[in-house]
């Protein structure tokens, strides 16, 4: 019982409008950062080393240099704090993990891009939101059988 409540209330709190993001990718994270009372977008533009999934908790590294030194940031993609992630470049990644661009410097850092025609990244999108709208679904379906037996 507690795991459907729990999976409900996580299914309401997953972003649907999220491209798809692969290994390799150099991509856009807007970051909304909260100084005081203001609020503004910072973005951090990088490649996609490392992809943790993990439904709520699913988490992406980029990695930028900023004046010769590496950063990385790890970020929860389905955080509030993220206001979006856009996709600037398809990178050709042959492991899951890119932790060997941390020893590359110059042009040897770069990754070739991705050969793949636009058919196939549509139907990587649509698959994505079919998926993200089957559970936004199962979600409004474990709310509405709670409301059901919380009125009985």
């Amino acid at each position: 019982m507690s795991d459907a409540i729990i999976a409900a209330v996580q299914s309401k709190q997953l972003k649907n409008d999220l491209p798809v993001v692969h290994v390799g990718d150099t991509v856009d994270v807007h970051v909304r950062i909260i100084e005081g009372a203001k609020e503004r977008i910072q973005v951090f533009q990088g490649v996609v080393i490392k992809q943790q999934n993990g439904g709520l908790e699913t988490t992406i590294t980029v990695r930028r240099i900023v004046a010769n030194e590496g950063v990385e940031r790890t970020f929860p993609i389905h955080s509030p704090r993220i206001a979006k992630i856009e996709v600037v470049r398809r990178g050709d990644a042959r492991r899951a993990k890119l932790y060997y661009l941390r020893d590359r410097v110059g042009k040897k850092r770069r990754l070739r891009d991705r050969r793949r025609g636009l058919e196939t990244l549509v139907k990587q999108e649509e698959a994505a939101t079919a998926s993200a709208n089957a559970a936004a679904e199962a979600a409004a379906a474990a709310e509405s059988k709670q409301e059901e037996t919380a009125e009985a």
